[in-house]
């Protein structure tokens, strides 16, 4: 490939221009043949158009259509061979990289242990995710009773900045938190990626879980190479879980129901699945630290110092020479004048 100039992509395409040639015979044979047929003992060329009603185009006119339409040809072939100049030298970007976000949407999320509550702190961790993690792919799941996709794991993360800011408890009818469910909702999505890609699943949550058998799954992932990390979000202290016509939730004996950060569960689920733990803080120090340790992974691909060529691609110079040479042919031009002499 040459590192720079004018030149083809595939230039093989040219090879069509050969056929140019067994046209031009053709046209040469039949106006041979036209001019000996039999029709033209009976009466003189200059005669023939009233016999026939049909004109022969003179040799002239009919090497210029010929002419005409082989230049239509050749510019489309040349916009096959895809001419292109001028390009751009990018680094190679890692492709093996992968991280999907388990957001527990819950209604204990919205307690105010941490300003303004815990579910807006932890849309505001994955914001620095977005901004931090450049060179992962991300996606994300929102969780309670059940499971949300909102993205999967790809280079695109527009969807996940649009959907953020109505990521709310309102998202599910049925209140609860069932993390289960949500991850085999993510080992099915990245089950799907390369084994030497690095996988790995963050989950963002108070800890606030009652399922038997967390640990030993979240341990039955990491030995299938998906680690998991976990970013607590809230307090030793916790609050009041706010109800959904105000007040707060109350439990079966009448009592407010209160939430706290299950930091020691957070933990031994990050330690099972072979990952970190942070709790959720105002600055980005545990925003790096889950980064550093998802793209720590051994088995993914580094980014190296190869870079590659983006070509500018100009097929659509020929394309609108053709466009503009048949615009001009169909176009209805007034007829000629003949001139009188006086």
């Amino acid at each position: 490939m040459p590192e720079g100039g004018f030149h083809f992509a595939q230039p093989l395409w040219f090879w069509l221009l050969l056929t140019l040639i067994p046209v031009a015979w053709w046209l040469w044979r039949s106006a041979a043949r036209a001019a000996r047929g039999p029709i033209h003992r009976y009466a003189d060329p200059h005669l023939m158009p009233h016999l026939t009603g049909t004109r022969e185009p003179k040799a002239r006119e009919r090497w210029g259509r010929f002419l005409y339409w082989s230049l239509l040809w050749t510019l489309l072939v040349a916009a096959m061979a895809g001419p292109r100049w001028d390009y751009e030298d990018r680094p190679l970007r890692d492709p093996g990289r992968h991280l999907l976000i388990l957001l527990d949407i819950s209604r204990s999320m919205l307690v105010e242990d941490v300003a303004p509550n815990r579910l807006i702190r932890a849309r505001h961790e994955i914001e620095d995710l977005l901004r931090l993690g450049q060179d992962l792919r991300l996606g994300l799941i929102a969780f309670a009773s059940v499971p949300h996709l909102i993205s999967p794991v790809s280079d695109d993360t527009a969807v996940i900045r649009a959907s953020l800011p109505v990521l709310t408890t309102d998202m599910v009818r049925l209140q609860g938190t069932r993390l289960l469910p949500a991850l085999d909702r993510a080992e099915r999505l990245l089950a799907s990626l390369p084994d030497e890609a690095s996988r790995a699943i963050l989950l963002i949550s108070d800890g606030d879980f009652d399922e038997p058998g967390l640990a030993e799954r979240v341990a039955e992932l990491a030995a299938r190479g998906i680690r998991v990390h976990a970013l607590g979000v809230g307090t030793a202290d916790g609050g009041r879980v706010p109800g959904p016509q105000g007040g707060s939730v109350i439990d079966h004996r009448g009592q407010p129901v209160r939430s706290v950060l299950n930091e020691a569960l957070m933990r031994d689920l990050s330690t099972a699945g072979g990952g970190v733990y942070r709790q959720a803080s105002r600055g980005d120090e545990d925003t790096r630290a889950i980064l550093k340790a998802a793209t720590a992974s051994p088995s993914a691909t580094r980014i190296s110092d190869d870079r590659a060529l983006i070509w500018n691609e100009r097929y659509y110079v020929p394309v609108l020479l053709v466009m503009t040479l048949l615009l001009f042919r169909f176009l209805p031009w007034p007829p000629r004048q003949r001139r009188t002499r006086e």
